[in-house]
């Protein structure tokens, strides 16, 4: 009987896919944190890798990353892409696939949300209907 891959219900994907995306999450911090890269956009800033998601077939890596303080977020990215050559070779070296995946980098934005939906929670209005239902129990 032919079996069938059934699309995985989690949202970051299969159990390979995590697995592969936390070891180039890893290798990826490694060569950001020990300077491997000769740039000075990323020599001015501490850079943190929150997540790496990997397509199904583990070609592509998206990079999920956020310079310590959220500033200069957009100079990072650029700076990131324009080193991407070397950073996928290194990554390549590093994590034993049969393909090095392509990488992009992207904005970890999970900060800014976290901190929109606090300051909601914040809010005299929401704060009102907490206590109003709280108090009808």
């Amino acid at each position: 009987m032919p079996r069938h891959h059934q699309k995985s219900s989690n949202p970051g994907g299969s159990q390979r896919q995590l697995r592969v995306g936390e070891t180039v999450r890893h290798a990826i911090a490694d060569i950001l944190s020990q300077g491997h890269v000769h740039d000075p956009v990323l020599e001015g800033h501490l850079i943190t890798v929150p997540e790496v998601r990997m397509s199904p077939d583990l070609k592509l890596a998206t990079i999920y990353v956020m310079p310590l303080g959220g500033r200069d977020t957009e100079d990072v990215i650029e700076a990131l892409n324009h080193n991407k050559k070397f950073l996928r070779g290194e990554i390549a070296r590093r994590v034993n696939l049969k393909f090095a995946p392509d990488i992009r980098f992207r904005t970890d934005d999970r900060f800014d949300e976290a901190e929109r939906i606090e300051k909601l929670l914040r809010t005299p209005a929401v704060q009102r209907d907490l206590k109003t239902e709280s108090d009808d129990e």
